[in-house]
C-alpha cells in the first residue's frame, strides 16, 4: 500500500473494520489515513477503542450505520415489516421485545430533540455521533429525498447535557441493548 502511495497511485489507505489492535500492526507501516467501523447512538462499541486510537492518532473516522438500518430515522413503526433478504431480519435490534425498546427510545430521543433544539431525531442521530468526534456520519439513502434531512444536521450542536440526557434516555428504555455485530461482517482472524 505504501508503494502505491509513493507512486501516486493511491492517495490516502483507508481500513474498515478494523480494530484498534488490527490498526496498531500498521504503525511500522504505511499511515492509515482513514477508518470505517460501524458507529451510532445504538452501536456505540468504538467509544471503547477505536475511536480513541483513531483520535489519537489523527486517522479520521468515516463511520457508516448512523441511523442504525433506519432504526433511527424516525420514520419505523411496530407494525414494520422486513422481507426478502433484509439484513434487518437477522437482527436482534429489529426483532420483538428488543424492536419495542428501540423504538420507545426513538420516540423519546425525537420528543427531546423537539423540544431541545426544534430537530428530530434524525439529525439528532448524525449530531451525536459527530459530537462523540467521528470525522463523518454516513447514512444510507435508497432516494435522493433521503438526503434531504441534511441541511437539519448543519448549524447546531449537542452540549454534554444533551448527551446526558441522551445515555439517560437511552439507559431507561434500552433494557436488553445489541451490539453493533450485526451491522459490521465478523471480526477478522489473526494467522
Amino acid at each position: 500500500m505504501e508503494s502505491l502511495k509513493q507512486r501516486g497511485k493511491i492517495r490516502a489507505i483507508r481500513v474498515s473494520n478494523y480494530s484498534a489492535e488490527q490498526m496498531g500492526a500498521f504503525s511500522a507501516g504505511p499511515d492509515i489515513a482513514v477508518c470505517q467501523p460501524p458507529y451510532n447512538l445504538f452501536e456505540r462499541g468504538i467509544e471503547e477503542d477505536i475511536l480513541p486510537y483513531c483520535i489519537e492518532n489523527n486517522i479520521a473516522t468515516l463511520t457508516y450505520g448512523a441511523l442504525c438500518r433506519g432504526l433511527l430515522s424516525g420514520k419505523m413503526t411496530r407494525k414494520q415489516q422486513f422481507e426478502g433478504d433484509e439484513l434487518r431480519k437477522m437482527d436482534p435490534k429489529f426483532k420483538s421485545p428488543r424492536f419495542d425498546q428501540y423504538l420507545d427510545a426513538v420516540s423519546r430521543l425525537n420528543d427531546f430533540a423537539k423540544e431541545r433544539h426544534g430537530k428530530d431525531v434524525l439529525a439528532l442521530a448524525v449530531r451525536f455521533v459527530l459530537k462523540k468526534g467521528a470525522s463523518v456520519a454516513l447514512w444510507g439513502a435508497r432516494r435522493p429525498e433521503a438526503l434531504d434531512p441534511v441541511a437539519s444536521v448543519s448549524g447546531w450542536k449537542l452540549t454534554d447535557s444533551d448527551m446526558a440526557t441522551i445515555d439517560s434516555i437511552l439507559k431507561e428504555t434500552i433494557t436488553d441493548p445489541v451490539g453493533p455485530e450485526f451491522m459490521a461482517p465478523p471480526a477478522r482472524k489473526k494467522t
